[in-house]
């Protein structure tokens, strides 16, 4: 019969310590611009949500839209770039 002492190193190998690491700081940083297009486009919805939205409203959710579409294009292309660039090497 073994002894599950021995087992224990494998399973608490790594403490949390609740700070992000590196990798994911810079993950955080790459995607950045689409998180904060992300929130200009949500505060132009809910600015509309109880009540008809004017041709401005329009306007900036359609402009946000534009720039959340934008973001998400430049993080593809930049993980494609990447991951192209990777594979050459």
């Amino acid at each position: 019969m073994k002894s599950i002492a021995a087992l224990q190193a494998v399973v608490t190998a790594a403490p949390f310590d609740g700070e992000p690491s590196n990798a994911e700081l810079d993950a955080i940083e790459t995607e950045m611009p689409a998180i904060l297009a992300d929130v200009v486009l949500l505060d132009a919805q809910i600015m509309t949500i109880d009540r008809t939205p004017t041709g401005l409203d329009q306007q900036r959710i359609r402009r946000a839209r534009r720039r959340v579409l934008a973001a998400r294009r430049d993080l593809a292309n930049r993980a494609a770039t990447l991951t192209v660039s990777d594979g050459a090497a």
